[in-house]
């Protein structure tokens, strides 16, 4: 294990090998070891590296001058980033290394931050590019990616790039100091709970209940990448139980709303046998663009407009009929303790009496099918009530602390 900190530098060293040896430099001064990944597949790098390029290929199972040979840019990147991460990996296994930066245009963001998205959260991750203005979701995933505009291409030296380049490294040798030294993790029982805007009401009574009671509370946003990070964690930390009080991303899998976590939402808590309580927040709507996107996609639709970029459309009856078979079919999953709460007053702010998506024939095609499919060890609990009501957080209280234990939530309030 080294003594001070270090840093891993991936880079197509052929290309941006100047600029890439600027950082290693700006890193160094700041008392960061630096190991240098060279990913690079055309020219030769103008600098030692710490791994070469060769065995980069090897580990991607290919010799280098096969890789050349491919033909297709994209399919020769991506047997350079299988073996990428694995050096990587390898590395970072043996401590010589503990936060991640990288640099480039769309070929080398995607180089680095594949490598950046194999390591957990927590683990500093800076990637430089050109590519940061845009939508950055295929790149940064799940994971904890800091993305730094370059705002002009990262070719050559300048008074920009150096400005640029050096506030990069800034910001990594930042996080490395001050995270080189662990922070403990806490002792208390570690509860996840799922929320958007339209069900934040609800979340807020739950969280401050929860963490009254001593625990930790992680809130997750359920627009696509927050649903996906929550099933991931579930697999791999020790999670006492799980609120999902926003299964919407469901929704947006099943039919083509933006907000799509994935055919797996929902599953892996029922799965690893963590204690659920589900509920059907925001199934109610779909999110899609502007209005104009929202008109074209899902015509003749009841529609919100929630601001500029974002539009919300009603779910169908059909639809909702839909939502309650899949969530029939997560509950064969279940290892563990489960149950459904369903606030028949309205899924969503949107979907109440007051609410501009108010459908309560839509709301009851789904409670109809939900309870006639259930399995017969399925609990299923009606609550007439509007999601966001204080009376139905009681009531989640209550049941939460039936199928989660005694110890996790605070009395009623």
């Amino acid at each position: 294990m080294t003594t001070s900190p270090g840093a891993l530098l991936v880079a197509t060293m052929d290309t941006k090998g100047q600029e890439a040896q600027f950082i290693a430099d700006c890193l160094i001064r700041r008392g960061i070891k630096v190991c240098i990944l060279d990913a690079g597949i055309r020219g030769e790098s103008p600098f030692p590296v710490t791994v070469n390029r060769e065995v980069v290929a090897l580990d991607g199972g290919m010799a280098l001058s096969e890789v050349r040979a491919i033909g297709h840019e994209g399919k020769a990147l991506a047997v350079m980033c299988a073996g990428a991460v694995r050096q990587a990996q390898a590395l970072h296994q043996r401590g010589e290394f503990q936060g991640i930066i990288g640099l480039g245009g769309s070929m080398g963001t995607t180089l680095g931050t594949a490598v950046m998205r194999s390591f957990g959260v927590g683990v500093p991750k800076v990637m430089i590019s050109t590519m940061a203005s845009r939508d950055t979701r295929a790149f940064v995933g799940t994971k904890d990616i800091l993305m730094l505009h370059s705002v002009c291409d990262l070719v050559g030296l300048n008074r920009i790039t150096r400005k640029i380049l050096q506030n990069g490294a800034k910001a990594l040798a930042g996080m490395l100091h001050g995270n080189f030294e662990a922070a403990p993790i806490s002792g208390k029982p570690l509860i996840f709970l799922s929320t958007l805007g339209t069900t934040e009401t609800c979340a807020q009574l739950l969280r401050s209940d929860l963490e009254k009671a001593g625990n930790e509370v992680v809130v997750f946003h359920t627009v696509g990448s927050g649903g996906k990070a929550m099933e991931e964690m579930l697999d791999h930390e020790k999670v006492d139980a799980i609120i999902d009080l926003s299964l919407h991303e469901l929704a947006d899998h099943m039919f083509g709303g933006d907000y799509d976590a994935g055919p797996d939402r929902g599953t892996a808590a029922l799965r690893n046998a963590i204690p659920a309580l589900l509920i059907p927040g925001n199934i109610d709507f779909l999110v899609t663009g502007p209005l104009e996107t929202a008109r074209r996609q899902f015509p003749d639709r009841a529609f919100h407009v929630h601001n500029a970029a974002i539009t919300v459309v009603r779910t169908s009856r059909t639809e909702m009929q839909a939502l309650a078979e899949r969530i029939i079919e997560i509950c064969h999953l279940s290892q563990g303790p489960m149950e459904i709460l369903v606030p028949t007053g309205g899924l969503s702010a949107f979907g109440t009496k007051t609410g501009p998506l108010h459908d309560p024939e839509g709301d009851a095609a789904f409670c109809d099918r939900l309870l006639a499919r259930r399995p017969p060890e399925a609990r299923i609990e009606m609550l007439p009530f509007e999601i966001n009501d204080p009376k139905f957080a009681n009531a989640v209280r209550r049941r939460f602390q039936e199928i989660a234990g005694a110890g996790l939530v605070a009395g009623d309030s």
